[in-house]
């Protein structure tokens, strides 16, 4: 597993692959994750083995998105996959996001293993929310190119959404070539909330909630999810929103928080983190309505699926709703549109029927159809396949767990 991120980490796909990993490793394969020195020290990796560019580095303020050093950094992972490669004989390489990928791609040339990418966005619609390159135009040359460049070369790709599957077949990549294969959840994992103490702490009592989870980047379009707000408080006077993010993003929340103190809001936000992951469910526990402020989302966000597993009724733009359809499991409105995102917000905190449906339906959605050990399952067929392993030998060699010999 190549994760080009700090790792392990409370968000998205640094959570992704560790879930994905342990999964796998717990079915028998014998998994290494070649990463970054840094990460956070209280997430426990489980059963896969971790290898490091350098010695450990806890860090809680853990950065999202390119940077300088991350450069320097590849290069190093680059080196150290190749040499993990050849001495654990290691069958597959499964490299995840823009920077995975570039560094399996090399490992690939180097020594001859087979690559799986993992496709989870695209490069269009995000780089420009990290503001780590200018001008704009400069960004977007870039990324077109990246879009293009990466699914070239690996042997098979997974992507995460039907979405960014028909994208990258409608940019010249083999339809053969490319599985659709959403990110998971483990059903347990929400089972023992205690949204009680957080309550207490922060003094809400009684008031509905409006809950956000996740990072304050730029791309996540938390100034729409503000206006929303804004219309929603309109008619609810005593709602409160909750942004809920695990790590810290000093300029964006400042940003932020000056929007809402534009819109007249500020009093009626509270803005909570870092947490950590054994937090978020007693969070979303104290949830009235979560929401999906980003429209357009290629990918699928790891958040819709963490609101559908607390059994939370959602409120998401057309281009998040991923896995959902509207009043079965979630009040979809279309992209860009606050004013009905915020339509949406009060429909759910008055009809409280309705909105107790849509949470018991999001939840026996996701726990019915994205349990990490069905799709690690997927995934097995795909390992077989990269292998030349033939279907029906796959089903009739299929071994004890323990004793599964593929290396990713």
């Amino acid at each position: 597993m190549v994760a080009a991120c700090p790792f392990p980490a409370n968000h998205g796909t640094p959570g992704a692959i560790r879930e994905m990993s342990e999964t796998l490793a717990n079915m028998g394969h014998d998994v290494h994750i070649v990463t970054y020195p840094m990460g956070q020290d209280d997430i426990v990796v489980r059963f896969a083995k971790v290898h490091r560019t350098a010695p450990f580095r806890p860090e809680s303020d853990v950065k999202v998105g390119p940077s300088p050093e991350k450069l320097l950094l590849d290069l190093a992972l680059l080196r150290l996959l190749c040499r993990v490669i050849r001495r654990e004989r290691i069958d597959i390489i499964h490299a995840h996001n823009y920077e995975g990928g570039l560094v399996g791609v090399g490992a690939r040339w180097i020594t001859g293993r087979p690559l799986l990418y993992n496709a989870v966005n695209l490069m269009t619609d995000e780089l420009t929310g990290y503001q780590f390159i200018r001008p704009d135009w400069l960004v977007n040359r870039i990324a077109t190119f990246l879009d293009w460049l990466i699914p070239i070369f690996p042997d098979h790709i997974t992507a995460v959404s039907e979405d960014l599957k028909k994208w990258l077949v409608g940019h010249g990549t083999s339809e053969r070539k490319v599985d659709v294969m959403p990110c998971g959840i483990w059903p347990e994992m929400f089972d023992n909330a205690a949204p009680e103490k957080f309550r207490a702490r922060y003094q809400i009592n009684d008031r509905p909630i409006v809950m956000y989870t996740g990072v304050l980047n730029a791309f996540q379009r938390i100034d729409y999810l503000l206006r929303a707000f804004a219309v929603a408080l309109k008619e609810q006077p005593d709602a409160l929103l909750l942004i809920v993010s695990a790590l810290v993003s000093g300029p964006d929340e400042r940003e932020h928080k000056k929007l809402a103190d534009e819109l007249g809001i500020s009093d009626a936000v509270l803005w909570i983190g870092p947490h950590s992951l054994e937090d978020l469910p007693s969070y979303l526990a104290l949830a009235s309505v979560t929401v999906m402020s980003r429209p357009e989302c290629p990918g699928h966000p790891i958040k819709l699926l963490n609101y559908m597993l607390a059994g939370k009724p959602i409120v998401c733009f057309a281009g998040a709703a991923k896995g959902v359809r509207h009043l079965h499991n979630a009040f979809i409105v279309p992209d860009h549109d606050c004013n009905a995102l915020g339509r949406g917000m009060i429909t759910l905190l008055k009809d409280r029927a309705l909105a107790a449906e849509l949470g018991a339906n999001a939840r026996a959605t996701v726990v019915a159809e994205f349990d990490w050990r069905q799709i690690c399952r997927k995934i097995e067929r795909i390992y077989d396949r990269l292998l030349g392993v033939p279907p029906e030998s796959a089903c009739t060699q299929i071994k004890p767990a323990a004793s599964r010999e593929v290396e990713a």
